[in-house]
C-alpha cells in the first residue's frame, strides 16, 4: 500500500490561452534554435525519428509531431518502488510528495559548525530524513568531503541504500555508473531482473542551461532506459543568466530542454517512466549568485506544474533556501516555496528539507523545521471537506446558543481528523513556555529534536553482511572510475 498523499491542484497562475502560448514557443525553440546534444550515438536515435541534426554544432532540432509522439507514449502513473511497500510512491498528474535535499559539500552541524560535509553526515542526514514522515523519497543531503570524489555517486549509493526505507532519488556520474548502481541493487533485491523490474531507485539527470545536454547525461539517460531505471529529467537555470530574466522566458527553457531529453527516452523506450523536473532560480544582480528563495523562482516552478500536466507528466520543482542559518529568513523563505507548491500541485517538492545557504549546506536543525513547515503547508493545501458531517448541523442544534463544544464526542472523535497537530511549534502563553521549554526558540527545540530522531531512529532492513558487501563493491566502482578518469 503507497504513501497516502495529498491531491493537491487548487492554485492556478495560468490561464489556458497562456498555457497554449507557453506550449507553442515550447515547440519553437525545439523545433527552430534547437538542443545542443554532446553525445552523437544519441543523434541516430533522434535522425531515425524525423529530426534534424547539426554534427558540427551538435544542435539536434526537434519538429512538433515527434514531441507529441514522445508525450502520447509517456505515462502518466507509475510506481516509485521503495523496499518496504508502505514507502512505496504512486505517481499520477494529482498526488504531492516531498524530495529530501540535495548535495551539499558542507553541514551545520547540532553543535554549530559549519564544515565539510563527512561520511558520518550522510549516514546520519539519512537516518534523519527517514525518521520523517512528510519525506517521501530520500535523496543525498551531502556529498561526503573525505572521499575521492571521482566516482562519488557509487559511495552515496551504497550508504544510502543501507540507511533508508525510501525510495532512493539516485545520481549518476556517466553510463557506466548506471549499471554499477544496478548491479549494488541486485543485493539487496535479488537480481538484475528484479532491480530492472521494481527498481527501489529512481536517477535525476542534470542539464546545462540554456539547451546544452552533456555526454554524461545523455550517456544516463541511455542506460536507465536499458535497465528500466525510471528518471527525473531536470534542466536548472538562472532567471537573466542562463535564461531569460521574465518567468515565462525561464519556464520555456527548462519546459524545451526537460522535453527534448523525454523524447530520447521516449524514443529509446516507450513507455518508460519520467519525470519533468526543475530546480531553476533567479539571479542576484548584484553578486551573480544563485537565488533559490525569490517570489520568481516560485512562481516559476508553480507555473511548470501547471504546464507539465497540459502535457499530461508529472512535475517536480524546488529550490533551496538563500538563509544561511535556522533563522526568521529560513522559515519565511521555506514556507513562500511549499505552501504555493503544494497548492498548485507541484508533485514532488524538492530540496525540501535542511538545505541552506543556497544550496552549498545541509543543517541538522533546518531539516526538522522545515519537516515542519512542510506538514502546515499540506494541511492548507488540503483543504475541507462540506458535509453533513463536517457542518456539523446536528450539534450546533444539540449545543445550543451559549453552550460549549469542547465535551461534544463529536469533538473528540474528530479532533485528529480536523485539525493539525505540530510537533516543534509553541502554542503557550510566556510563563509555560519558560516553564515546559526552558525558553528554547525554534531552533534550540529543532536541536533536540533532531538529537532525539538520531538516538532512536536506526533503520535495519539492510543486514550488515548486506551493507558490507555494497560498501564493498561502492568501493571497488569507485577505484574503476578514477582509473578511466586518470586515463583520459
Amino acid at each position: 500500500m503507497p504513501y497516502p498523499s495529498l491531491k493537491s491542484g487548487r492554485l492556478r497562475f495560468l490561464e489556458d490561452p497562456q498555457l497554449r502560448d507557453l506550449d507553442q514557443a515550447v515547440r519553437a525553440v525545439l523545433a527552430d534554435v534547437g538542443v545542443q546534444v554532446d553525445h552523437p550515438p544519441a543523434w541516430e536515435v533522434f535522425a531515425g525519428a524525423g529530426c534534424t541534426i547539426d554534427p558540427d554544432r551538435h544542435i539536434v532540432r526537434i519538429p512538433s509531431d515527434v514531441l507529441t509522439r514522445a508525450l502520447d507514449s509517456a505515462p502518466r502513473q507509475f510506481v516509485l518502488h521503495a523496499p518496504i511497500p508502505d514507502h512505496d510512491v504512486d505517481v499520477t498528474l494529482e498526488n504531492v510528495y516531498a524530495v529530501a535535499g540535495s548535495s551539499a559539500l558542507h553541514v551545520l552541524d547540532l553543535e554549530g559548525r559549519r564544515r565539510p560535509a563527512v561520511h558520518q553526515d550522510l549516514i546520519d542526514l539519512t537516518r534523519l530524513i527517514d525518521a520523517l514522515p512528510r519525506a517521501h523519497i530520500m535523496h543525498a543531503m551531502v556529498i561526503p568531503q573525505d572521499w575521492p570524489q571521482v566516482g562519488f555517486d557509487r559511495r552515496l549509493f551504497a550508504a544510502i541504500l543501507s540507511n533508508t526505507t525510501k525510495h532512493y532519488y539516485s545520481q549518476g556520474a556517466g553510463g557506466a555508473s548506471i549499471a554499477d548502481q544496478v548491479e549494488m541493487a541486485a543485493v539487496l533485491q535479488g537480481s538484475t531482473q528484479a532491480v530492472h523490474t521494481a527498481p527501489r531507485f529512481s536517477l535525476v539527470v542534470c542539464f546545462i542551461s540554456p539547451l546544452v545536454h552533456g555526454r554524461e547525461p545523455v550517456e544516463e539517460m541511455m542506460a536507465c532506459a536499458e535497465h528500466g531505471i525510471p528518471l527525473w529529467l531536470e534542466p536548472t537555470n538562472m532567471m537573466g543568466a542562463t535564461a531569460p530574466l521574465s518567468v515565462a522566458g525561464s519556464v520555456v527553457e527548462h519546459t524545451a530542454s526537460a522535453l527534448a531529453a523525454l523524447v530520447l527516452v521516449q524514443l529509446l523506450r516507450p513507455g518508460h517512466p519520467c519525470i519533468l523536473a526543475t530546480a531553476s532560480g533567479g539571479m542576484n544582480m548584484h553578486k551573480g549568485s544563485y537565488v533559490g528563495a525569490s517570489p520568481e523562482a516560485v512562481l516559476a516552478h508553480c507555473a511548470t506544474a501547471q504546464l507539465a500536466h497540459f502535457y499530461r507528466l508529472p512535475f517536480q520543482g524546488g529550490s533551496g533556501l538563500d538563509a544561511c542559518i535556522p533563522d526568521a529568513q529560513a522559515g519565511y523563505e521555506r514556507m513562500l516555496q511549499v505552501a504555493p507548491m503544494a497548492l498548485a500541485g507541484v508533485n514532488f517538492i524538492h530540496l525540501a528539507f535542511g538545505m541552506i545557504d543556497q544550496l552549498l549546506t545541509a543543517s541538522y536543525e533546518q531539516a526538522v523545521i522545515d519537516h515542519e513547515i512542510l506538514s502546515a503547508a499540506f494541511r492548507l493545501a488540503e483543504g475541507f471537506e462540506v458535509t453533513p458531517e463536517t457542518i456539523g448541523l446536528d450539534q450546533l442544534r444539540a449545543v445550543g446558543p451559549g453552550g460549549n463544544f469542547l465535551t461534544e464526542a463529536y469533538t473528540v472523535r474528530h479532533m485528529r481528523d480536523f485539525l493539525w497537530h505540530p510537533q516543534l511549534t509553541t502554542r503557550v502563553g510566556w510563563e509555560e513556555w519558560q516553564a515546559a521549554h526552558g525558553g528554547q526558540d525554534m531552533r534550540q527545540r529543532a536541536n533536540r529534536l533532531a538529537r532525539r530522531l538520531l538516538e532512536e531512529h536506526h533503520p535495519s532492513l539492510v543486514t550488515p553482511t548486506q551493507a558490507k558487501e555494497l560498501e564493498r563493491m561502492a568501493i571497488a566502482f569507485q577505484k574503476t572510475a578514477i582509473r578511466r578518469a586518470e586515463s583520459g
